[in-house]
This record gives C-alpha cells, structure tokens and sequence, in this order.
C-alpha cells in the first residue's frame, strides 16, 4: 500500500512536470498553459453533464425499488475524474477523461469490480 501511495503523491507530479516541460519547450508556454487551462474548463463540463445523468439514473432506479449499485460506481468514477481534471497536468487529464466518458467508464468499471471481487474474502462461520 505505502509503494502505491508512494508512486502516486511522489512519482505522479514528476512525470507530470516533465511532461509539461517538455510540451512546453516543444508548443510554448504560453500553448501549454491554454491547453491545461483548457482541458480542466471542458473537463468540469463533461463531468458536470455526466454527473447530473448518472444522478437521474440513481433516482430512477431508487424510485423503481432497485439498488443502483452501478450507477453509484459511476458516480465515485466521475466524481475522481473531476478531481483529476483539475489538477494540471497531460497524465491526469487522460485519466480523468478515460473516467468521463461512458464507454472507457463501462471498460474500467469492470476492471475495479474484478480486481475487488479478487481482493475480497470470504470468512465462514462454522
């Protein structure tokens, strides 16, 4: 756990300040920082749209009686991808917007429910 969070908070920022850098000494600064600007401005749009369906969804499923375990998941999914728009940088911004769009969403959704179907055990009482 402490190598994840490490290679997160540590490694993350360095990758990403060598990438703005170097996108920098390549487009310009003044380029590169349109384009962070930019991407975090559309990035809270599409989150902001796609909050607001998964969040029809999750009422239409409560007022049909049915549990939107899914849509709940869609909702952690996007609320991480807000935060990570926002934060500056190329990495994060393809991350965040890989978690946006619905059909990558679809696609890492059912990575994470294997990777914790994997990681849970069960204890039985005998």
């Amino acid at each position: 756990m402490f190598l994840k969070l490490f290679l997160i908070f540590a490694i993350l920022p360095i990758v990403e300040l060598s990438l703005l850098i170097k996108i920098g000494t390549v487009i310009g600064t003044i380029n590169t920082i349109a384009i962070v600007i930019l991407t975090a401005i559309v990035g809270a749009y599409m989150v902001r749209m796609e909050g607001i369906g998964v969040w029809f969804r999750i009422q239409k499923s409560l007022a049909e009686g049915i549990f939107p375990a899914d849509e709940l998941i869609s909702g952690i999914m996007i609320l991480v991808a807000g935060a990570v728009l926002l934060t500056p940088g190329f990495v994060t911004d393809a991350i965040g917007f890989l978690m946006v769009f619905p059909y990558t969403r679809e696609h890492i959704k059912r990575l994470l429910k294997k990777y914790f179907e994997k990681r849970i055990t069960t204890i039985h009482i005998q």
